[in-house]
């Protein structure tokens, strides 16, 4: 018989708020986290606006002299980790310590820290590179850190999937719990990628958003005819999953449970999703069949909704998989509201999912005026509402044609 799979614990930092109350509050009031870029000189680039994380400080978890020795993005992921396991009310102690792991991804990895490190190498020479540089730019070191930070001894790994790094980490802990290799994973995505490269490399691509660079706040417009690509985004999300009667016998908090993971690939193109999103299908598919479910029965998508091209194939995709049953789907992209966390997404997109069924609330898909001629569903347009959800899957996909999606439970005995 499968273990079953809960979520007592999350933690969130993010354009929005950097806790789960003040991110949530914000996302069902319909509230954009977009704004000017001020902390860099955005002259030259075509895109000036992203979802920045504000008022962040990491010493409230760590102290300064640890956090030096960590990029951005594994500060994020230490300051999610700390809240997630202190909702949780879960002690690691020698006795479980090999039953407690972390599974926590990036997309990009430590890319500040890179710029930085380069420019000291040019300007300064080679025996002023730190010597932390190696450590603080791959991406397993959100992984790493918060399992030294916290003495979790249990299953430990990373993965990089882009945009769908986020949701294969819940995914991934989600199984290695289930076959019994952990009790407790801390699970997630992070990522602090908002600097003048990685903007410039994705204009290049022609990918993000160009034309509201005056307008933050209207900018991201998932499944709107006016959309001209994603924003970028930073942040950090992080849940703890955990056996259910490990979490019973601890007498926790129990926020909605894990039951299905899908994931494929496209084997199609570098960036631009299968045709009809016939990828994506396939691993919402998967998780549905992994969850033991029939379409009918999930009432909300949170979809992957980027303002791209995606967006109509992702229609599609869940007209395949839902059939006449998509046109009683709520389907929204909290995208509109936070941009694109690249590899914290799927983390974060996740934690709005559970907190849409905790409360009953659809969270909206803002921005979205006048819907694309392939974009026909019920996207929760500018205003959340109310409603009961006792099933729901997020979706996340990515570059390199990585589709992943999981499927969660309003939790009942």
């Amino acid at each position: 018989m499968k273990r079953r799979v809960v979520i007592t614990g999350m933690g969130v930092v993010s354009p929005l708020g950097n806790d789960v109350e003040t991110y949530w509050n914000n996302l069902k009031n319909g509230r954009s986290g977009i704004r000017k870029i001020e902390r860099f000189d955005t002259t030259g680039l075509a895109t000036t606006i992203a979802g920045l994380v504000e008022d962040f400080n990491p010493e409230d978890f760590i102290d300064k002299k640890e956090a030096r020795k960590m990029d951005v993005f594994v500060q994020y992921a230490v300051g999610a980790a700390y809240q997630a396991m202190k909702q949780a009310g879960l002690e690691i102690t020698e006795e479980n310590a090999t039953r407690i792991g972390v599974y926590i991804g990036s997309g990009i990895g430590g890319i500040g820290t890179l710029c930085e490190q380069y420019d000291v190498l040019k300007e300064k020479g080679p025996r002023r590179v730190s010597p932390f540089f190696v450590p603080m730019i791959i991406g397993d070191m959100a992984s790493g850190q918060v399992s030294i930070l916290l003495g979790a001894r249990g299953p430990n790994s990373s993965p990089i999937s882009a945009c769908a790094t986020g949701t294969n980490s819940i995914g991934d802990a989600f199984k290695i719990i289930e076959r019994g290799a952990a009790d407790a994973m801390l699970c997630g995505g992070a990522e602090a990628a908002v600097y003048p490269l990685t903007i410039a490399g994705f204009n290049s691509a022609k990918a993000m958003a160009t034309i509201y660079n005056d307008s933050p706040e209207i900018s991201s417009r998932p499944f709107d005819k006016d959309r001209d690509g994603f924003v970028l985004s930073e942040g950090a999300g992080v849940l703890l999953l955990e056996e259910l009667e490990h979490a019973k016998q601890r007498g926790a908090q129990i926020l909605a449970e894990v039951v299905g993971y899908g994931m494929s690939g496209d084997a199609y193109h570098l960036t631009a999703p299968a045709p009809e999103g016939e990828g994506g299908a396939r691993a919402m598919k998967h998780a549905l069949d992994d969850a033991g479910i029939q379409p009918e029965q999930v009432a909300y998508v949170n979809a992957h909704g980027t303002a791209t091209m995606g967006d109509v194939l992702e229609t599609q995709a869940i007209k395949s998989v839902y059939g006449e049953h998509a046109y009683k789907l709520a389907v929204s992209s909290t995208k509109s509201m936070t941009g694109h966390m690249l590899g914290a997404a799927g983390a974060i997109e996740a934690i709005a999912c559970v907190e849409a069924m905790r409360h009953s609330i659809l969270p909206p898909t803002i921005n979205l005026d006048n819907p694309d001629e392939g974009c026909d569903l019920d996207y929760v347009p500018n205003q959340a509402r109310e409603a009961n959800i006792d099933y729901c899957m997020s979706n996340s996909f990515g570059f390199g044609g990585h589709n992943a999606s999981i499927v969660l439970k309003k939790y009942t005995e």
